[in-house]
């Protein structure tokens, strides 16, 4: 089994990218946030879930492990394929996503295209007191407190994307994880990052 893959980029598509590594080109399906990491032509290093199937085999990359260790969970929860666990850690901060799971908020979780009502109650009824708190550190309080933006440029994105449909919690996570990679981002940028990761 593959568990971790180092190669260069190749190509990024809209769910996957395609990394070479012994003159073999490995298609990875990756979240939002490992994928806009990921520049054709650069060196990356993913952390690999290979998974088996009758028909095929998948590769599913990530950057960081706690996106590993939230798809793992999310995985092992009945009905919820490797797919579905890539929607929601494509539509949703592992800070956000984790907070929603440990204070049972439903909505959020049911915001996330693909994620019905029961399919987020049996999510936070499973994983409830399996997700490590340290994953939700970063958004203090319920999910409904996401952590404060504190830029001009943030609080500009935040209202822009809000006035588009997007759920608060949602909002304020993407924007804030924005910010934390590139405190120096236009208000512009992060409406277009966001729309990225919120789509």
């Amino acid at each position: 089994m593959i568990a971790y893959l180092s190669g260069a980029v190749r190509e990024v598509r809209e769910a996957s990218a395609v990394i070479v590594a012994g003159g073999v080109g490995y298609e990875v399906f990756c979240p939002a946030s490992t994928l806009g990491r990921l520049v054709p032509g650069q060196p990356a290093e993913l952390n690999i879930r290979h998974v088996v199937r009758e028909d095929a085999q998948l590769l599913f990359g990530f950057s960081d492990a706690d996106n590993l260790r939230l798809f793992d969970l999310l995985t092992g929860v009945s009905g919820v394929g490797p797919k579905l666990a890539l929607s929601l850690l494509s539509a949703l901060p592992v800070s956000a996503l984790a907070q929603g799971l440990l204070t049972g908020d439903v909505k959020l979780l049911s915001s996330v295209s693909g994620v019905g009502k029961k399919t987020a109650e049996r999510l936070v009824l499973e994983l409830q007191n399996k997700v490590p708190e340290h994953l939700a550190a970063a958004l203090p309080g319920s999910a409904g407190q996401a952590a404060p933006v504190a830029s001009t440029a943030g609080r500009d994105a935040i209202e822009a994307l809000l006035a588009l449909g997007f759920r608060e919690p949602q909002v304020r996570g993407v924007v804030a994880e924005l910010l934390a990679a590139d405190p120096g981002q236009s208000a512009d940028a992060l409406i277009r990052k966001g729309l990225g990761k919120l789509r």
